[in-house]
């Protein structure tokens, strides 16, 4: 397995224990529909929530979460639509994204953006 891989895989189980600690509801991880991945699909509330997670080893070139690409954001909506339908949800539901730095596989720095991005439809 690649070093970015080993990183980003590190990243999304921080996240996932981050959001357990705040009373986050973890559904699914690596939720895979088509082309698309959602890194972690979780309740919180009375919202369903697909999350994001960019993990970086420093932020020389940009914070993690400015590396979520428009592209991304489309195959998100498309597979929280699958998602959505799949299990017959029709109420409120946000994407977020955590940013996260680890500097030597320990966690430096993390930060949740909720309602990163709105789909378009």
């Amino acid at each position: 397995m690649s070093k970015n891989i080993e990183i980003g895989k590190k990243g999304e189980q921080i996240a996932a224990e981050f959001l357990r600690n705040k009373g986050y509801e973890i559904m699914q991880t690596n939720w895979r529909y088509s082309r698309a991945e959602v890194d972690i699909i979780c309740k919180y509330n009375d919202h369903l929530i697909f999350v994001e997670v960019k993990t970086r080893s420093y932020n020389y070139y940009g914070e993690p979460a400015e590396f979520v690409t428009t592209k991304k954001e489309e195959f998100m909506m498309s597979a929280a639509a699958a998602f959505m339908e799949e299990i017959k949800y029709e109420w409120k539901f946000r994407f977020d994204v955590i940013s996260i730095i680890l500097n030597k596989d320990k966690l430096e720095k993390i930060e949740h953006f909720e309602d990163a991005f709105w789909p378009g439809w």
